[in-house]
């Protein structure tokens, strides 16, 4: 006969909400600004951080590790936040990003009667997540389609926060354009608020694009316009303006607070 060995008993729903507030607090110590600046946090450091024992804190990371919520240098032994977790947060937001941004697209293109576009940057390249018409429906010509960041405006908007090595780490050398002239295009659309380009991504097509940054104030999309140079080339300032102003209003509804300026003090007499 053949034995089954006993069981214990499962953990009370109490039990298993204390296990998932611990591996919280986990979670917590790692997207921390000390774990972030250090580029991850060993087991002893941790274990100070959320006051528990070192074996409970490494048996805990252990089973995180196995579900790629965080991950450990295999150089350091230190742990951070995995590609999991990323993957999660990174679809959840594009989704929100999405539900936020497609009303305010559709009013955009009723108003300059042109397609408008939501752009993220994907390494080298900007991809394109919705587009619409002015009308009631979506436009999927361009949906899921990546083109180069060096010749669009969409490009030069997102990489806004970029500085000048990171842009050379990215690109190296973009052909016929050089790092330090992408940097001068970057610095000049973030001064207008918007950028544009007239037929350098293609012959006869012109565009503008404005920034939707997040409740950091971080660029996270761009709102794009094109259309041929016949039609809206004569007035891509006004369109960049407009553009800008409705990227603005996305941005609102992520969360970003725009920086007011102060009005002087009236003296008093």
């Amino acid at each position: 006969m053949t034995h089954t060995p006993a069981q214990g008993p499962e953990p009370s729903a109490a039990q298993r909400g204390h296990g998932l507030r611990r591996d919280i607090d986990l979670l917590e110590a790692l997207a921390s600004d000390e774990a972030q600046n250090a580029g991850g946090l060993g087991v002893v450091r941790l274990a100070q951080l959320v006051g528990r024992e070192k074996t409970q804190v490494s048996r805990a990371l252990k089973a995180l590790a196995g579900e790629g919520i965080v991950e450990r240098d295999p150089d350091t032994l230190e742990y951070r936040l995995g590609w999991r977790l990323f993957s999660l947060v990174a679809r959840t937001s594009e989704s929100r990003l999405v539900r936020m941004a497609e009303p305010v697209m559709h009013a955009l293109s009723a108003d300059l009667e042109e397609t408008s576009h939501l752009c993220v940057l994907s390494d080298r390249e900007v991809l394109t997540l919705l587009s619409v018409s002015g009308h009631s429906f979506r436009v999927h010509g361009w949906e899921g389609r990546g083109v180069s960041a060096w010749q669009t405006s969409a490009g030069r908007v997102l990489l806004a926060d970029a500085t000048p090595d990171e842009l050379y780490v990215r690109f190296g050398t973009g052909g016929d354009m050089t790092v330090h002239d992408l940097w001068a295009l970057i610095q000049e659309a973030t001064r207008q608020g918007y950028a544009r380009v007239s037929e350098e991504f293609e012959a006869g097509l012109v565009g503008v694009s404005a920034p939707v940054r997040d409740f950091r104030g971080r660029v996270v999309a761009a709102i794009n316009i094109s259309a041929p140079k016949s039609r809206l080339g004569g007035r891509l300032d006004e369109t960049g303006r407009t553009t800008a102003a409705a990227a603005a209003r996305v941005s609102v509804l992520l969360g970003w607070a725009p920086r007011r300026v102060a009005s002087p003090r009236t003296r008093l007499t």
